[in-house]
């Protein structure tokens, strides 16, 4: 007999585990992961920097993020978030171009001052963002697990979807070798969403995800502690104190399918080599190396809503390369209309498309985070 819930995560990263946190304790919840691990494939690859840039949707759902970060930081020992500023470097019109709001211009003397590494014909602008923040991902994955198991809800790895279909009132899914029936199907399938949406019998939506490799080197010149992260205002590359090494990345979006991806030969050889003329880092090797899968949707927005053409079939995807700096806010809204639209289905008043299902609460972040969000794609197809 297949298992009942009022809703079925798809998608054991940040997105769904988020989400399943933020749900738990107040309905009938279960995640399912195609693999055995949480967090497998992207989640756990990210650069782990937060810092508010990208399109202005992405701004304020960070903003509120950051927020939730802080006030869950404040009741607990363990710290998710740690200060680390980020430095962008390039010509003065790219940095220029990327100026404004919390990333503001400094001078040359003072890029080299914090990031004495860097060789100084190596770059001509530069700007800085002080209130950014390094992440541990990790933490916050256990975290969310934990709070998610803590309140009921049941999180089943090594199970993935094979089939679903809508019967009745609700969804009817297969995964691994268990049977699940929910009121909502959530799609947190991230590089293999609209692979889901396929198997639902859902349009898709065109998703496409881009590869970004990083490594973690050894170098003759570490970085002092408390260095910034510097990235390159042409994309080419990024590169922060990890530990006793450096954390590198050549910063690249190359298109690619649903994978387990992997390094291609050249890439890490390439960027050691650019790293090594345009700071005295001295990488010597590589200590490591991955690559993650970074999901998009057309216009670099992220993917949230019903789907107007198949009721109960909510998306949570599409998060790009902000999954670790916006899932707190996207989990907070999506929780709530989640839970408003299973009022709706149970007789109570529905609220109007792009509402926020909390705003009887006053005008908090979150409704204006809503706001931000409904005026581009709270909804998907309408």
């Amino acid at each position: 007999m297949a298992a009942q819930y009022d809703v079925l995560i798809v998608g054991g990263g940040i997105a769904g585990l988020s989400l399943a946190s933020a749900l738990a304790g107040t309905c009938s919840v279960a995640l399912v992961e195609a693999e055995q691990d949480l967090a497998y494939h992207s989640s756990s690859r990210s650069a782990r920097q937060l810092h508010v840039h990208g399109p202005e949707v992405v701004q304020q759902l960070t903003l509120r993020s950051l927020e939730l970060l802080a006030a869950r930081d404040a009741e607990l020992p363990e710290p998710v978030l740690s200060p680390r500023s980020f430095m962008l470097i390039g010509s003065e019109d790219a940095v220029r171009a990327e100026a404004g709001g919390t990333l503001q211009p400094i001078t040359h003397a003072r890029a080299l001052e914090l990031c004495p590494v860097l060789v100084p014909e190596s770059f001509a602008a530069a700007g800085l963002d002080e209130g950014s923040f390094g992440c541990d991902a990790r933490l916050l994955i256990a975290d969310h697990r934990a709070r998610a198991e803590a309140a009921g809800a049941d999180i089943i790895t090594g199970a993935r979807v094979h089939s679903a279909q809508r019967l009745g009132s609700g969804w009817e899914i297969g995964a691994g070798q268990e049977g699940f029936q929910a009121a909502v199907l959530v799609n947190a399938a991230g590089a293999w969403a609209d692979e889901l949406a396929v198997i639902s019998g859902v349009e898709k939506l065109g998703l496409q995800p881009y590869r970004r490799t990083a490594a973690i080197a050894d170098v003759e010149h570490s970085l002092p502690e408390g260095s910034p992260m510097v990235a390159a205002a042409d994309n080419s590359f990024y590169f922060r104190r990890e530990r006793a090494g450096v954390l590198i990345s050549p910063s690249e979006a190359v298109p690619s399918g649903p994978e387990d991806a992997r390094p291609r030969p050249g890439d890490i050889e390439r960027l050691i080599e650019k790293l090594n003329q345009v700071t005295t880092l001295g990488i010597r090797g590589v200590r490591s190396a991955w690559t993650g899968l970074r999901t998009e949707a057309a216009d670099g927005l992220p993917v949230a809503g019903f789907d107007a053409e198949a009721p109960g079939f909510y998306w949570l995807a599409g998060q790009g390369g902000y999954g670790l700096q916006i899932s707190p806010a996207m989990a907070e809204l999506a929780a709530a209309q989640i839970l408003a639209g299973q009022g709706a289905a149970q007789g109570q008043e529905p609220r109007a498309q792009g509402q926020d299902p909390r705003a009887d609460t006053g005008p908090g972040p979150e409704s204006r985070t809503a706001e931000a969000v409904a005026a581009t794609r709270w909804s998907i197809r309408r």
